[in-house]
């Protein structure tokens, strides 16, 4: 395994990752991997650095078009038409800042946010932030094997009950990659959301929608505040957009390429990283899209505005497009949807554990846990209430993700401001104020989501 590149010239400066910090760094974040990606010397043309970075983006990303999403995005399209293309495109914003911050956080410090919590706060606080971190990845996982055991449903008739057992194996698959390399999983995962993209592609042609409608949905009307349902649907695909794992994943996986311990190689790093990440959710921006787009255009269009959920998008959008293929590429869309989203929730769940903890399991039994967390309550719900029951688990997967969302944007946010512990990397008084500003927005309307739920108001 590659080591960080040791520092050659005595005119370069380095950095101290211990200051500002209670205690010295103990150990890498996702060890077997760290540093093992070489970064190109400093007179290498830009795509070659750009390419070395390329990867940790696309699998951030997915957490932004995972099976959560859809049920929002369907909605909203049936509902409301092209309306609600501001609020992804505002949501997805947010979370290029978030990302961005994330990976500052990893290649200045040498911590994820995970090991940044566990060293800033007391053992009794960061236990509780590992809990609720661990609830947020379950009901992430949750969504995923719903997502996962939907498609296999759909395409090929197995029962749902089945669908959410065969999900188990890909366990099996998970392990076998992670032990061939890290750029084997970011081509895999690489791979996915190609596939994805390409079908939403499909989706969007047979659909046929309004392109110029569609253009006016990206600009932000009033009729999104003044109407209640349609502020409660905009609150959920805000809500069901950034993903707090993302956070503590993207501020560890960064961490595979070997970036020499100076300022000039780091800010290099973190500008690559950025570009990479940015890039990414730009396709994550156009997968949920396009869901609400062709949502929109099949269902809004033809006045059929109750689709509030997959099954019933699937149902409908071979009759109403009239093209063959489009109930079977959305399916496979979502298949491939759920299956990334189970490779970057494998190693989320390793990285909170390692990093709150300090504790280290195999990766097997590490995977086994966090499934059946999942697949426990799916396979109850599946048996005892079948699609319907199915639907609203979703539903209450974004609601925990929504709960959990601010104690990670806070410590994130918290520590990219600190000058002790960034440094010359600080984040500039502009910058954290649009950071604090942007994250009052997404907490006080996950709050009131949460309120909404919660009281049925």
């Amino acid at each position: 395994m590659s080591q960080p590149i040791p520092v050659s010239s005595s005119t370069t400066t380095s950095f101290d990752q211990n200051a500002g910090w209670r205690y010295p760094r103990r150990a890498n974040s996702l060890s077997e991997v760290y540093a093992s990606i070489m970064v190109p010397p400093e007179g290498a043309t830009f795509w070659r650095k750009l390419w070395a970075f390329t990867g940790p983006g696309l699998m951030v990303a997915v957490g932004y078009m995972d099976p959560g999403n859809w049920a929002t995005d369907l909605e909203g399209g049936a509902k409301y038409g092209y309306m609600l293309l501001s609020v992804i495109l505002i949501s997805n914003f947010f979370a290029m800042l978030l990302q961005h911050l994330a990976v500052k956080l990893g290649i200045v410090t040498g911590r994820d946010l995970a090991q940044a919590c566990r060293d800033h706060y007391s053992k009794p606080v960061s236990f509780v932030l590992w809990l609720l971190c661990e609830i947020a990845i379950a009901a992430c996982d949750l969504a995923e094997v719903i997502g996962s055991a939907i498609a296999i449903n759909l395409l090929f008739g197995i029962p749902l009950t089945w669908g959410v057992v065969l999900t188990i194996l890909d366990v099996l698959v998970v392990l076998y990659f992670q032990s061939k390399g890290f750029r084997i999983i970011e081509s895999i995962v690489a791979g996915l959301v190609f596939v994805i993209f390409g079908c939403f592609i499909y989706e969007i042609i047979a659909s046929n929608p309004d392109y110029f409608a569609m253009a006016q949905g990206l600009i932000p009307k009033p009729e999104i505040v003044t109407d209640p349902s349609a502020l409660y649907l905009a609150i959920g695909i805000l809500g069901a957009t950034v993903m707090p794992h993302n956070l503590y994943l993207h501020s560890s996986i960064v961490q595979t390429r070997a970036v020499e311990p100076t300022e000039p190689a780091r800010r290099s790093a973190i500008k690559f990283a950025t570009i990479d990440s940015t890039a990414a959710l730009f396709l994550a921006f156009f997968v949920n899209g396009a869901i609400l787009v062709v949502s929109a255009a099949a269902f809004h269009s033809n006045n059929l505005r109750e689709v509030a959920d997959i099954y019933d998008a699937h149902k409908l959008l071979t009759p109403v497009l009239g093209a063959g293929a489009a109930s079977v590429v959305f399916a496979i869309a979502l298949l491939a949807s759920g299956q990334n989203s189970t490779l970057t929730g494998t190693l989320a769940g390793q990285i909170v554990m390692e990093g709150f903890l300090d504790i280290k399991l195999r990766p097997w039994m590490r995977r086994l846990i966090t499934r059946a967390i999942a697949v426990v309550p799916a396979l109850i719900v599946t048996i005892l209430y079948g699609e319907k029951g199915t639907s609203d688990l979703l539903v209450l997967s974004q609601v925990i993700l929504s709960m959990q969302l601010s104690f990670a944007v806070i410590p994130l946010v918290l520590f990219t401001g600190n000058k002790l512990k960034m440094g010359v990397f600080v984040n500039k008084p502009w910058l954290q104020a649009v950071c604090w500003t942007v994250s009052a927005i997404i907490l006080s309307l996950n709050g009131y989501l949460l309120f909404q739920f919660f009281t049925g108001a």
